[in-house]
């Protein structure tokens, strides 16, 4: 994973969990990762992404913008209404 542009700007980053999308079946699978593809292709922000389908998980590294985490967040739970944002557990 990228740490740092190419002008030596720190990166940040995140992930989605995606459920259950390893069993379903292959083209159900694509077309989830295509709408995923879509998403992620409309934010110039994103530097890095990663889908692991063994974990179900989206890793995506992304030039910081206030709020730019959430705004891509909220646009692939829109398209992919099971994604999760993975975030830190509260108490």
């Amino acid at each position: 994973m990228p740490t740092r542009d190419e002008s030596g700007h720190l990166l940040s980053d995140f992930m989605m969990l995606f459920p259950g999308l390893r069993e379903r079946p292959s083209a159900e699978c694509r077309e989830v990762m295509g709408r995923v593809d879509g998403v992620l292709k409309g934010f110039p922000e994103v530097v890095f992404a990663d889908m692991n389908l063994r974990l179900n998980l989206l890793w995506v590294s992304v030039r910081a913008r206030p709020g730019v985490i959430l705004d891509i967040a909220c646009c692939l739970k829109f398209h992919v209404p099971e994604a999760l944002l993975v975030g830190p557990k509260t108490s």
